[in-house]
């Protein structure tokens, strides 16, 4: 009588472990899981640089890779095919993370003035064009500017300095602004 040899999973080739798997032997997968699991998460942390997030996409790799074990053609490429999930998903978590709550905040409490003398010399530049554009406007012009940009005063209140309606205030803002376009010409600021 013959004696059968004890099979032992952990002893089998890669492309048998695979086949077994594919056909839902859970030794097989949990096989599977035993023997790349290191890898696949060393390959994650190498990715992540975190060593928990590392772990926690390594389950996920194998959850996906299980559940897509039926797309392996060559089961002794399994190893690559898995190398695959895993750097594909290491991709997507490192450009889909979240911004850090209370982002808008943070990033003002945290900016740094990144003004250079150049930015401040263009903006004086600029300022003295549109000075030099404000002189040779008419005086209505001049003033309705003046009172809206320079002095902050809302429509209503420049409606009661000038005597007229908001109406009126609103045509000769937007009639003062092209006529000082005109004169900035090249230099005009949008």
């Amino acid at each position: 009588m013959t004696t059968e040899l004890e099979y032992s999973i952990e002893t089998c080739p890669l492309a048998d472990v695979v086949r077994a798997a594919q056909q839902g032997e859970r030794e097989a997968q949990a096989e599977l899981v035993r023997r790349y699991q290191p890898a696949v998460e060393a390959l994650a942390r190498r990715h992540l640089r975190n060593q928990s997030d590392a772990q926690e996409l390594a389950q996920d790799a194998f959850i996906q890779a299980l559940r897509r074990l039926d797309q392996v053609r060559e089961p002794e490429r399994f190893g690559g095919w898995l190398r695959s999930i895993v750097v594909r998903m290491a991709i997507n978590r490192v450009t889909r993370r979240r911004p850090m709550s209370g982002g808008a905040e943070i990033l003002e409490s945290a900016a740094v003035e990144t003004e250079t003398p150049l930015d401040h010399a263009l903006a004086a530049e600029r300022a003295a064009w549109v000075r030099s554009g404000l002189r040779k406007l008419r005086k209505l012009d001049r003033q309705t500017l003046e009172a809206f940009y320079l002095r902050g005063q809302s429509l209503v209140e420049m409606s009661d300095t000038f005597d007229s309606p908001v109406g009126t205030i609103k045509r000769r803002l937007h009639v003062a602004r092209r006529r000082l376009a005109e004169q900035l010409g090249d230099h005009a600021v949008a």
